[in-house]
């Protein structure tokens, strides 16, 4: 259908909309445990306790934002508002994020708590209406599949400038003053926020409306998107892949410093997972197009698992050490693409089986599995810190082997937990007979 052709412009701007959201988020999985316990002088487990709390709260959060979307009906669209009565908000936040006053520890504790529960209330009102917002764009798979492109090169961006960018600017900005580096940056991300934002809000529009009333049971919707079995599976397999993502992006710098005794590779392990987002954006769809989803990344899936077994094995070989972790960056950067897809399939798959489209609801249970996933990872490292009993100043061998070991064998058994999941993706080979059959349904809801 025409209708189901986007512009450049739209695509451009939909990636734009993911890096105007995940910017700040991907400086903070990056740094802000760094910056609390190294800058601030906050302790390892209190702020593993800070991360792990907020991110519960979501659990109730993400889903009233999610039946929010689905009850919304204005001029401006279902999802539109969001975007733009949020942008300036979450820039503020952004900037107060690293802005900690010098306040008596307890204190300063309070403050990250609330800055950091007010980024993710943030993040939710911006993350799940822009989840939402792909299948009212198009329902042709292969726009979804341009449109999933176009948001990991947005995450690939965000990625880029909230991790390997980071410390040089900090550098730049801040000199021997870190605290101050940290804060110019933060300015400076949340205005490019701002920008993608608004324009995701200007450029991007919805082309198809639920049909089902606005005024619906709660529970009986909960209920249903339980039932949804292509929604479990990609929230069971964002959950374990942000596990992991979230675990890596916090102890990459202590693992660099303190295992690899080489601070430099910090500025070329984390931007290889941006490098790679940015790569997969592009090969990953024509590569998925051929393979289906499911048998996709499964495959990219164990690769991955097996490049990461290996590390161990060449530490004391640069140039291998790298071309192991970039290729195994690369194959489970794939499966991001992947899932942007496979949330927009989740849609289709629950008005086939229940005459409601949800996107909403739907989107805020993968906004919750990716955001407690990143808090399980990061507060998880965070209290192996505390366990060990890590200090900056005098870190003991038992602390750097449990960095070790823990990087590497999170990310196996991670992967490989994650490939069991995707096996049991439902909706390869399902896709034509869904069309055909919600073409010829009569107005109506579905039974389950």
């Amino acid at each position: 259908m025409a209708q189901d052709r986007l512009t450049v412009i739209e695509r451009l701007s939909y990636g734009m909309g993911d890096m105007g959201t995940s910017l700040a988020y991907n400086m903070a999985s990056g740094f802000l445990l760094f910056y609390y316990t190294n800058i601030v002088g906050l302790p390892a487990a209190g702020v593993g306790t800070v991360f792990l709390v907020a991110r519960l709260l979501d659990a109730v959060i993400d889903v009233c934002v999610g039946i929010a979307v689905d009850k919304t009906r204005t001029v401006r669209g279902r999802t539109r508002p969001y975007f733009l009565y949020t942008a300036l908000p979450y820039a503020l936040v952004t900037i107060a994020l690293f802005h900690v006053p010098a306040w008596s520890q307890g204190a300063q504790l309070a403050y990250a708590f609330v800055t950091f529960k007010a980024l993710g209330i943030l993040m939710s009102l911006q993350a799940i209406p822009f989840t939402a917002l792909m299948p009212m764009m198009t329902r042709n798979p292969d726009e979804r599949l341009k449109l999933s492109g176009m948001r990991s090169v947005g995450t690939s961006i965000s990625v880029v400038l909230g991790t390997a960018a980071t410390l040089p600017l900090v550098g730049l900005f801040g000199g021997d003053n870190q605290q101050r580096g940290f804060q110019s940056v933060a300015i400076l991300f949340a205005a490019i926020g701002f920008g993608c934002t608004v324009a995701l809000y200007r450029n991007c529009k919805e082309r198809y409306e639920d049909s089902a009333p606005r005024n619906f049971a709660i529970m009986p919707a909960v209920r249903e998107m339980l039932r949804n079995k292509a929604w479990l599976v990609v929230f069971a397999s964002c959950l374990l892949y942000f596990i992991r993502f979230g675990a890596m992006m916090s102890s990459t710098a202590y693992f660099a410093i303190e295992v690899l005794r080489k601070p430099w590779m910090i500025s070329v392990m984390l931007p290889a997972v941006s490098g790679m987002l940015l790569l997969s954006s592009f090969v990953g769809p024509p590569i998925l197009a051929r393979t289906g989803l499911r048998k996709g990344c499964a495959y990219v899936l164990a690769v991955g698992a097996l490049l990461f077994a290996a590390l161990p094995l060449a530490e004391d070989n640069v140039p291998l050490f790298l071309t192991l972790y970039i290729a195994a960056c690369l194959a489970t950067s794939i499966t991001i693409t992947a899932a942007f897809a496979m949330i927009a399939a989740t849609v289709d798959y629950h008005e086939w089986k229940y005459g409601a489209r949800r996107e909403g609801l739907l989107s805020a249970g993968i906004s919750l599995s990716t955001k407690l996933g990143m808090a399980l990872g990061t507060a998880g490292f965070a209290f192996l810190l505390g366990a060990v009993g890590y200090a900056p100043d005098n870190v003991s061998d038992t602390a750097r082997e449990a960095i070790r070991w823990a990087y590497y064998g999170s990310a196996v058994v991670l992967l490989a937990l994650q490939t069991i999941v995707v096996l049991l993706w439902p909706m390869d080979g399902l896709e034509e007979t869904i069309r055909n059959d919600m073409s010829a349904r009569q107005p109506g809801p579905a039974k389950a």
